[in-house]
């Protein structure tokens, strides 16, 4: 008698699997969660507002899982799964509420597959979401065994009074930095081409280890700010660094003008450009130290950064707004 499991398949490998990532997504229930994994599909009840609008994002970890995968260490990238969707929808003030996953491999390993939910997991606590749901694909000969690939999405809610679109941004709006931890979940395949040894020591630890930083989840410290402080902007800095995201949050012709000298980069973007990397490449590529950037009024700028000191994140005022073209200027 042929079987499933003759076809490469191994259903009960995935009971356990989805046993193992029901204790992990039961950490992340928060109010409005209607009911456990395991139901057609997860249900979220949104509780009280006048005039609520849905946000919704999407992102995978893309080619730095290959460093995952090589490292033998899975247990983070679910967090950068989680920070490229929830970082999106909160450019637009919204609170991320609830996150989906979807994990694909040739053969699974119940274990490798609860690491990497335990990373989504980890990434919906550190961003007050909730996973209520996901897919586990086992699909032989498609995926290589050992190899996984995941991607999810994130719906938050913010009033309709409340959305950042970029429309109240101002000429002489200030620009403000706020640290990145790494290169977050971008430029991987770069990274990969130019380092091909993850063993080799890189600031007193493993290269590998240094390059599989999670990405920051800046959710709950700019929710905090949103409740003192107007903020017209916001912009996440993810592939295409610089130039092509911080662009993207103004609604009219405005250029910003950054000074690139205004804040600390990252020892690993250093190295990156001793292995033959142009700086203006760099800015296009990678977050350079600065992961997301608020543009607000000047007279706000040094109370956010203080604001933003006394929740432990780093931030620099690194620029400017003036009246152009919808690009970046860097001096």
């Amino acid at each position: 008698m042929i079987t499933y499991k003759d076809s490469g398949v191994n259903i009960e490998e995935g009971y356990k699997s989805v046993d193992i990532i029901k204790n992990h997504a039961s950490k992340t229930f928060i109010p409005g969660v209607m009911n456990n994994l395991g139901s057609f599909a997860g249900m979220f009840e949104l509780g009280n507002f006048k005039n609520p609008v849905l946000v919704s994002g999407t992102d995978g970890v893309g080619t730095k899982l290959d460093i995952a995968f090589k490292s033998k260490k899975y247990d983070t990238v679910g967090i950068d799964c989680v920070a490229m969707c929830v970082n999106d929808i909160l450019c637009h003030g919204a609170k991320p509420i609830f996150f989906l996953d979807y994990l694909a491999c040739g053969k699974l390993n119940a274990n490798v597959a609860a690491d990497l939910v335990k990373g989504v997991s980890d990434g919906c606590i550190q961003a007050g979401c909730a996973l209520i749901g996901g897919e586990t694909a086992e699909m032989p000969g498609f995926y290589p065994e050992g190899e996984y690939d995941i991607a999810g999405f994130s719906v938050g809610v913010v009033e309709k009074d409340n959305i950042i679109d970029g429309s109240n941004i101002k000429e002489g709006n200030v620009l403000i930095g706020i640290a990145s931890s790494g290169p977050h979940s971008n430029g991987y395949s770069l990274i990969r081409k130019l380092i091909k040894n993850y063993d080799e020591e890189f600031d007193g630890k493993r290269i590998g280890e240094v390059l599989l930083t999670p990405t920051k989840i800046y959710v709950k410290p700019i929710l905090k700010l949103l409740e003192k402080y107007t903020i017209n902007g916001m912009a996440h800095i993810t592939g295409g660094g610089f130039y092509e995201n911080v662009p993207r949050m103004f609604k009219d012709n405005f250029t910003a003008v950054i000074d690139k000298k205004s804040f600390k980069i990252p020892e690993i973007f250093k190295y990156i450009m001793s292995l033959g990397v142009e700086e203006s490449h760099m800015f296009n590529t990678y977050n350079m130290g600065i992961g997301f950037v608020l543009c607000v009024q000047r007279e706000s700028s040094d109370l956010i950064i203080e604001e933003l000191a006394s929740m432990g994140e780093t931030a620099y005022e690194i620029g400017y707004v003036e009246k152009g073209d919808k690009k970046v200027c860097l001096k």
